[in-house]
């Protein structure tokens, strides 16, 4: 296990504070565009969390008043016109890799979104576990806007399950910039909030995780995703297999204590 407080990232923000880790873009003048140096740098701080043993959850948080605007045109998609195969396909194999590492992350990720969220940055809403929005968010998947498909970073896998065929279709063909109350209302965003409360009402809700079962979290949180690959009774009996483990754990204990004592539990982790 490793600590992670003290990480010093080049091309975003990082701040851990109650065992709650915090990200941001720091690009606002240009609404958080990705490049390619914040992408590996991304992927490399999500596949390092597996290990943090003072972050149990994280945060990705606007900054300027917007979220991410995508893959930088400047930064990315200039030179990608330029690439052979061999380059394309190690880009596109890199920005899969974040979504993987954010899956794999054994920590929930909550999304806190305003204004801007699109491309690339819809993407990194759609894959973290909770998303909350303001009102004033815009959250766009325009890859056919710029002559490519909308099947990037898992879109076409991950966007259905979260609002339906149809309507993943509907956004994923044509670009078009999804409502904050319509992507409410589809289940792409848990809860909306005022633009002056997004981030405390995200913060709530992190600690709220943060003093759970973060083991347990992590087991919730690895089945939501592998079961997508299962049969019910699959799901059942891996199910039983992950429950068991956690009925090992102190905090399981604890809670039992806590209930005869008729106290609140006080989750420690293990």
């Amino acid at each position: 296990m490793t600590e992670l407080a003290g990480l010093k990232p080049q091309h975003f923000l990082w701040e851990v504070r109650d065992r709650i880790a915090t990200i941001r873009l720091n690009r606002p003048e240009r609404k958080n565009p990705l490049t390619f140096d914040s992408y590996a740098e991304l992927r490399h701080t999500f596949r390092a969390l597996v290990y943090a043993s003072d972050v149990d959850v994280v945060v990705l948080a606007p900054n300027g008043g917007n979220f991410c605007s995508g893959g930088d045109v400047h930064d990315i998609i200039g030179p990608l016109v330029g690439m052979d195969m061999k380059g394309l396909l190690a880009f596109t194999r890199m920005t899969g890799d974040l979504v993987k590492a954010m899956i794999g992350c054994g920590k929930p990720v909550i999304a806190a979104v305003d204004g801007i969220c699109v491309g690339a940055g819809a993407i990194l809403a759609m894959a973290s576990d909770l998303r909350l929005a303001t009102p004033q968010a815009k959250c766009a998947f325009l890859f056919t806007r710029v002559g490519l498909a909308g099947c990037d970073m898992g879109a076409c896998a991950m966007l259905p399950r979260l609002i339906g065929q149809g309507r993943a279709a509907e956004l994923l063909y044509t670009g078009r910039v999804m409502g904050a109350e319509e992507g409410q209302a589809w289940g792409f965003w848990n809860a909306l909030h005022d633009a002056d409360a997004l981030e405390a009402e995200a913060l709530a809700l992190a600690r709220r995780l943060a003093a759970g079962p973060v083991f347990a979290h992590g087991i919730t949180k690895t089945q939501l995703n592998q079961e997508w690959n299962m049969g019910l009774e699959q799901a059942i009996e891996a199910e039983a297999q992950a429950q068991a483990i956690c009925m090992q754990t102190r905090d399981f204990e604890r809670a039992y204590r806590a209930f005869v004592a008729r106290e609140k539990p006080v989750f420690q982790g293990d």
